[in-house]
């Protein structure tokens, strides 16, 4: 698919975009079939939380490999630069999956979930089995997403949505075959199925990009600013404020579960929060596929920011609609009974969490279009400082919450997330507006 930056129209970008969309809606629906299978099982709220509690666990070592997706579509325009970010995504794939086995030592990782979450010990028990489980999940993640990248650099998004598919169906295949014929607990069911997913989704993401590493290698290396290769010292200055960036922003998840453990119902907060952000996921979809689309397509005429920014507004507005229409009626409640299969007490206290939380898919497409006119730019410090924001006020608000509330916890995280996004997003805007004028 080849798009003209200088002729972009509406259309066209919902056409680059619909792939990847696609691959962001499967992965979303991803969460609530999981939760779903864990529901049914036996101790299902003990399983929740310590499902819960594991993919945040997975969700942090995962963070420094993440933006391996957006290096990846900007910096590889050749065989050396190929090279290059392919050795570099092997070797911090290594470091992350050491660091996870040595949090996985048994006193190390008992006085992480025992001592500073304040886990039960049956709890504490079922997280560690899970996290054993999603050993491979990060550095699948880096190798799918560093030849994803790829492919959307070179305008095949719908390759990247081909990939997802097979991970959904082998998530899916694993959970049930498991779920049908094992005696796992839930929790341990839904890490194998996460685990299965991605690696199969990684194998055929390598696949897929096979025609494009061919031309890649029989080509000649290009020159990179100032006519210059791209070196290591270039690539850690570009890629070390993004991967800041998804270590911050996805600390918040094992964060969360620090303050929730210590917080006004803790066990059912932390059952209940990964059920209402897998059903936020499906909605946010739209920003986190639009960031990508934007990368490959902002260009420096004016034309180009403008379509872009008229369709983040669009998206934005349809994505919070559409949730909204869902949470502030009655089919919240047949969605987190019939569908997540929680049980009447746990639904009661997802609702108005849920609610709180329905702005946070258009604040996505907003941040997802900010960022992008940052990456472009070169300039990803300042993402990092507004994800750092995002942190500090996620924390400070969970902080005077627990300690000078008596909010449900689950009640608290919602606000503090919100509050910390849209704090994020102004700051993108005041910074750019600045860095325009210098």
């Amino acid at each position: 698919m080849t798009i003209e930056k200088s002729l972009l129209t509406r259309r066209k970008i919902a056409a680059f975009w619909l792939p990847l969309f696609s691959t962001w809606l499967m992965m979303g629906m991803e969460g609530p079939f999981i939760a779903a299978v864990i529901a049914r099982l036996t101790d299902a709220k003990f399983n929740l939380a310590a499902y819960g509690v594991a993919f945040s666990l997975g969700m942090l070592f995962e963070s420094p490999i993440i933006m391996m997706l957006s290096a990846a579509n900007t910096l590889v325009k050749d065989r050396q630069t190929y090279l290059k970010l392919r050795r570099f995504t092997n070797t911090l794939n290594l470091f992350i999956t050491l660091a996870m086995l040595l949090v996985l030592i048994p006193p190390v990782f008992f006085w992480l979930t025992r001592g500073l979450i304040n886990l039960p010990l049956e709890v504490a028990q079922l997280t560690r089995q899970a996290t054993v489980i999603l050993l491979p999940w990060p550095a699948a993640i880096g190798y799918r997403r560093f030849y994803q990248g790829i492919l959307i650099g070179n305008k095949m998004p719908r390759r990247v949505a081909y990939g997802t598919v097979v991970r959904l169906g082998s998530m899916a295949a694993t959970a049930l075959l498991l779920y049908l014929f094992s005696s796992l607990p839930g929790a341990c069911v839904g890490a194998a199925a996460l685990s299965a997913g991605v690696v199969m989704e990684a194998l055929a993401s390598r696949f897929m990009v096979s025609p494009v590493l061919r031309r890649l290698l029989s080509g000649p290396d290009a020159m990179h600013g100032n006519g210059q290769k791209l070196d290591t010292r270039t690539l850690i200055s570009f890629y070390f404020p993004l991967a800041l960036t998804s270590v911050l922003a996805l600390a918040v998840h094992p964060l969360m579960s620090f303050f929730l453990g210590k917080s006004r119902l803790p066990i059912e907060s932390l059952a209940v929060l990964p059920v209402v952000s897998a059903l936020v996921l499906i909605f946010r979809s739209a920003g986190l596929s639009f960031q990508e689309v934007a990368i490959a397509l902002l260009g420096k005429d004016g034309n180009s920011y403008r379509q872009l920014r008229s369709f983040a507004w669009l998206l934005g507005g349809a994505a919070s609609g559409i949730l909204a229409l869902l949470t502030f009626s009655p089919a919240v409640i047949w969605w987190f009974r019939s569908i997540s299969g929680l049980s009447e007490e746990l639904t009661r206290l997802a609702i108005l969490p849920m609610r709180i939380l329905t702005v946070i898919p258009a604040l996505e497409v907003y941040l997802a279009f900010q960022r992008a006119r940052f990456v472009t730019d070169k300039k990803t410090r300042f993402i990092t400082k507004a994800t750092a924001l995002e942190v500090a006020i996620v924390a400070g608000i969970m902080l005077l919450a627990v300690s000078r509330t008596n909010l449900v916890g689950v009640v608290a995280a919602a606000l503090a997330v919100v509050s910390a996004r849209i704090s994020a997003g102004v700051y993108l805007l005041l910074a750019y507006r600045k860095i325009r004028k210098m």
